[in-house]
């Protein structure tokens, strides 16, 4: 029987920062725009959460039956650790993904943005389809696996929230979106950079597998740095001082020459848990740098 620990562990709490950075930056830029909702903003963040965990369950779910998860270098999973039924995983992420539709129903239907809920099941369905089904795009390695978690966990979080409080969306929200979206870029390169080795043994062919061990870090160092240029792009675009924008740059490096030291320097293996554990936070601390801006320009 799995324990309580094993559940929480399996729910991957060190993605769920990145989870909530795209409506922590959505809801300022509601707010900079004049139209911020609590209540929506809090049911965006049930739907960004609750999805994460899906995904992550789905996942776990998924590699398990596969025998993907085998022989893992990260801690155990659920389903292929023998923790837990697979069905009893699968309901699990089921729920999540239910959850995640009553909240994101309850959203549309007070905002009055009813296609957003074709957005929504399009990223359920991306979901699943990341391992699940018979042609799971994360065992392609072309790249699908990167743009689906650019466009639904960058650009639609991010926009998205916005959207359903200010129905605006300038330019510089996409670039706030984007840089978003290439940080939770950064968070899967982290994790398929320290599974290359099982997942080469596996057949699990991720980009990772596809472009190598050094060409990856260099994508993974890219993804976590070009954010350090986009929130110094928003920061002149909102009208943000010069000197407050310099140090919304020098904050935002900080925090990616902390994450990509590890990387670049040939971390492995278990070295990379933390690296995931800090790229979430350093995606929650560049959502609260801009959003700090955006509060107070």
């Amino acid at each position: 029987m799995a324990t309580v620990t094993d559940w929480i562990e399996g729910a991957r709490l060190r993605t769920l920062p990145a989870a909530a950075a795209p409506v922590i930056v959505g809801s300022a830029a509601a707010h900079y725009l004049g139209g911020f909702d609590a209540a929506r903003a809090c049911l965006a963040l049930v739907v960004a959460l609750a999805l994460q965990v899906g995904v992550n369950y789905a996942n776990d779910y998924s590699d398990g039956i596969r025998g993907t998860d085998d022989n893992r270098q990260g801690p155990a999973r659920l389903t292929g650790g023998g923790l837990a039924k697979p069905r009893t995983v699968l309901g699990a992420a089921l729920g999540c993904f239910a959850l995640a539709g009553v909240a994101g129903v309850a959203l549309v239907a007070v905002s009055g943005t009813w296609w957003l809920i074709a957005a929504g099941a399009a990223a359920v369905v991306a979901a699943w389809f990341y391992t699940g089904g018979k042609h799971p795009y994360a065992y392609m390695g072309i790249g699908l696996s990167e743009l689906m978690v650019f466009v639904f966990f960058g650009l639609l979080a991010c926009v998205g929230t916005s959207w359903t409080q200010v129905q605006s969306a300038p330019w510089w929200l996409w670039v706030c979106a984007s840089a978003l979206g290439l940080l939770s870029v950064a968070l899967l390169m982290a994790n398929n950079i320290r599974d290359i080795p099982t997942d080469c043994a596996s057949g699990k062919m991720t980009a990772a597998v596809r472009l190598g061990d050094r060409a990856s870090r260099w994508v993974f160092a890219a993804c976590v740095w070009v954010p350090v240029a986009l929130i110094a792009v928003v920061g002149v675009a909102i009208g943000l001082h010069p000197l407050a924008t310099c140090a919304l740059g020098v904050g935002a490096a900080g925090w990616a020459a902390g994450v990509s030291l590890p990387v670049l320097t040939g971390a492995s293996g278990r070295a990379l848990i933390a690296v995931l554990r800090n790229t979430g936070f350093s995606t929650l601390a560049w959502a609260l740098l801009a959003a700090l801006a955006l509060v107070l320009s």
